[in-house]
């Protein structure tokens, strides 16, 4: 078993598929998810797992080189503009419509669901390499 990091066994089997400039989707509850990604779905009830909670533990295991989120959230979501904007500072952070959002999520490697109840608390990582 291990001692620390992520123990959801099916999301740390996930991540170890992942090499350089694959991405991962972490969304929120409402997003629609394709076939095509393996999905870790870590909805529980609404809020639980938070996007900003999972979106952080993600990050203590990856290295992303970039990210990608709807443009919308500005709008609609100031929490979760504040934290893309914390962890992915410009220019790191790219902003996209929605609708585009959502075309990119069938090409990633990895999604992974949180219970978010707040809109557009979805973020695409593109991964990177430690060295």
């Amino acid at each position: 078993m291990k001692r620390s990091g992520i123990l959801n066994r099916h999301l740390s089997a996930g991540i170890a598929l992942l090499g350089h400039t694959d991405t991962v989707m972490v969304c929120d509850a409402g997003l629609p998810i394709p076939d095509g990604p393996f999905v870790v779905d870590l909805a529980f009830t609404a809020g639980v797992p938070s996007f900003e909670r999972v979106l952080t533990g993600l990050l203590d295991e990856l290295v992303v080189e970039g990210a990608t989120a709807a443009r919308e959230v500005r709008d609609h979501n100031p929490g979760a503009t504040a934290l893309l904007d914390r962890l992915f500072p410009a220019p790191a952070l790219d902003l996209v419509p929605h609708e585009e959002l959502k075309v990119l999520t069938a090409g990633a490697r990895l999604v992974v669901r949180t219970g978010e109840a707040r809109p557009y608390a979805n973020v695409l990582l593109r991964c990177g390499v430690p060295f």
